[in-house]
């Protein structure tokens, strides 16, 4: 029970049951704190709180929008050199691509030229070994001519010297000496 007293007390107790008589009396309450609060505003608008908080909120308005101003310019700037960056980056891939390209042509033209120099160099020494066999063949066949020429002269000479007299030896050489002699002068 003492609980719900208090309860109810504190209920009926707020400052609306408070003012009591007339109203225009410094007795009530309610007309105490509108003059109060009237000399409150009052001397707010004296010391022109309104235009320094006006004034400071139009500060504060003319900063945030700098900023946004600040903001934008700066976003149309990186928009730009991204766009510049971009284009860059294209042209230098273009650039890379034609590098490349060239890169495939010369060595595509490189490979050719290695190919026809490689078969250049294959037929000069095909030709030198050639050369090479002619000569050897040649150098062969003059060998064995000179050995046939030698072996037959010397067979001759066998045939000859078995057949002839001194005599016809004598006879021969005397002949021989009279052919050197009549070239000779």
């Amino acid at each position: 029970m003492k609980r719900f007293a208090l309860l109810a007390s504190l209920v009926t107790a707020t400052p609306a049951f408070a003012a009591k008589g007339p109203f225009f009396s410094l007795y009530n309450t309610n007309f105490v704190v509108l003059i109060a609060f009237i000399i409150f505003v009052g001397v707010l608008v004296y010391y022109k709180v309104p235009g320094m908080l006006t004034a400071a909120l139009d500060k504060r308005a003319d900063g945030i929008r700098k900023d946004l101003e600040d903001a934008k310019a700066l976003r149309e700037e990186a928009q730009s050199i991204l766009a510049t960056y971009e284009r860059k980056q294209r042209e230098v891939q273009a650039q890379a691509e034609r590098i490349v390209a060239t890169a495939k042509t010369e060595a595509s033209a490189a490979a050719e030229q290695a190919k026809e120099d490689l078969k250049a160099s294959i037929a000069r020494r095909l030709a030198a070994a050639e050369d090479q066999i002619a000569s050897a063949q040649s150098a062969a066949v003059k060998e064995v001519r000179d050995r046939a020429v030698s072996v037959a002269l010397a067979a001759a000479g066998d045939v000859i010297a078995k057949g002839m007299t001194a005599a016809d030896a004598n006879k021969l050489i005397d002949e021989a000496i009279g052919v050197v002699e009549a070239k000779l002068h």
